[in-house]
C-alpha cells in the first residue's frame, strides 16, 4: 500500500538510492536535501526520478523546519547524519548538532504528527571492533570515534522514544555499505578512482581491517523490508551479508576486476589513531532473516563489478578528486 515517505538525507549516497527504491516501489516520497545557496539536490539532481518526488531543502537542526518536513507524512527514514569518520576527530560538536540534537528534533516532530513508524538509520561502527563473530544485535556499543559515540546518542535518543513515549521506532543497523555515488572517502570508492584516474600508486591506510561489505541496493531493500513490519518496532536489526574480507583482500579483488598492477602505498594520514580503528565487523543477520525474510542478493564480486562500471563512466569520474584525501 502506497504511504507518504519522508526520507531525510536523500541527496547522499544511500538516502538517494533509498529514495529512488521508494519511488519504484510506489510510494510517495518527500526528499529532503540540506539547504545551500546553491540549489543544488546532491544526487537527485541526476536522478531521473526526481521529478516523481517532493523534493525540500533545509536542515534537521532546526526543530520548527523538522515539523514542516514531517507534517503530512506516514513514515519517517531518517538518514541525515554527519558520516566522515576522520572528520569527526577535528568537528566533533557538530556530529552532535546534526547526529544526535537534529534526530530529537525529528523523533519530536514524529511524535506531534503521530508517525505511524520511524525508521532511525544506525551504523556497524557503533559496535566497535568485534568482541565476537559474527555482531548480533546484543553485541556491546563502543565509541571508538566521535561519530560512532553520536550515532549511539541518536540511536539512543530513537529507542527512548520508543519506551517514553511509544513512538513507533525501529533501529535499522546497516553494515558497510558501498556502490555507485558513495564518496572517495570510503575505502572502496578510493580504491576503484585512483585506479580509474591513472594514478601510478594507491594511497592507502590501514590493509588489515575486515568489514561486511553490502552492495547499496541490498542495504536499501534491507530498509524497506521493516517497512510496515510490526514486530520491527522497538526492536534494533543489522542489514549485513554475514560476509568478512580483509581491506587488502579487497583491493586484490578490485586489482583483478580493473586489470591494474596499481602498486599500494602506505599513506599515514588515511590511519586511524590506534585505538580508533575498528579492525573486525562481520554482520549476524539472522534477526532480519526470522523477522522480514529479507536476504541479501548481491555478492562482493557482483557489486564490485557494477561499481567499478559506474565509477569508469568519465562524467561520473569526474565529480571525484582521485588524488586527494579529503577527510
Amino acid at each position: 500500500m502506497s504511504q507518504r515517505i519522508l526520507v531525510t538525507g536523500a541527496d547522499g549516497f544511500i538516502g538517494s538510492h533509498l529514495a529512488e527504491h521508494l519511488v519504484r516501489s510506489g510510494h510517495q516520497v518527500r526528499a529532503l536535501t540540506l539547504y545551500n545557496s546553491f540549489n543544488s539536490w546532491g544526487w537527485l539532481d541526476d536522478s531521473p526520478l526526481s521529478r516523481d518526488m517532493e523534493i525540500i531543502a533545509g536542515d534537521i537542526r532546526d526543530p520548527f523546519f523538522c515539523q514542516q518536513a514531517v507534517e503530512g507524512c506516514d513514515v519517517v527514514y531518517n538518514l541525515a547524519a554527519l558520516i566522515a569518520i576522520p572528520y569527526s576527530y577535528q568537528a566533533p560538536a557538530s556530529y552532535v548538532a546534526t547526529n544526535v540534537e537534529g534526530t530529537v528534533n525529528l523523533l519530536q516532530a514524529a511524535r506531534q504528527f503521530s508517525i505511524s513508524q520511524f525508521v532511525q538509520t544506525s551504523t556497524s561502527e557503533v559496535y566497535g571492533t568485534a568482541q565476537y563473530v559474527p555482531i548480533d544485535e546484543k553485541h556491546p556499543l563502543q565509541p571508538q570515534s566521535p561519530y560512532s559515540a553520536s550515532k549511539i546518542g541518536s540511536d539512543s535518543m530513537a529507542l527512548s522514544y520508543y519506551n517514553a513515549f511509544e513512538l513507533p521506532v525501529t533501529l535499522a543497523r546497516p553494515f558497510n555499505t558501498y556502490g555507485p555515488r558513495q564518496s572517495a572517502r570510503a575505502v572502496i570508492p578510493t580504491i576503484i578512482t585512483q585506479i580509474a584516474a591513472g594514478e601510478k600508486h594507491l594511497k592507502l591506510g590501514d590493509l588489515s581491517p575486515t568489514r561486511d561489505f553490502n552492495y547499496v541496493g541490498d542495504t536499501c531493500d534491507g530498509l524497506i523490508s521493516l517497512l510496515g513490519c510490526q514486530a520491527a518496532i522497538g526492536e534494533v536489526i543489522n542489514i549485513g551479508s554475514n560476509t568478512e574480507i580483509s581491506v587488502l583482500d579487497t583491493v586484490n579483488l578490485i586489482r583483478e576486476l580493473m586489470n591494474s598492477d596499481i602498486v599500494i602505498e602506505h599513506d599515514s594520514a588515511r590511519v586511524r589513531p590506534e585505538k580508533s580503528e575498528v579492525h573486525r565487523l562481520v554482520c549476524d543477520n539472522r534477526k532480519l532473516l526470522s523477522t522480514t525474510g529479507f536476504q541479501h542478493q548481491v555478492d562482493i564480486r557482483e557489486g564490485l563489478l557494477r561499481t567499478i562500471d559506474w565509477f569508469s563512466d568519465e562524467q561520473n569520474l569526474s565529480r571525484y578528486k582521485a588524488g586527494i584525501y579529503n577527510v
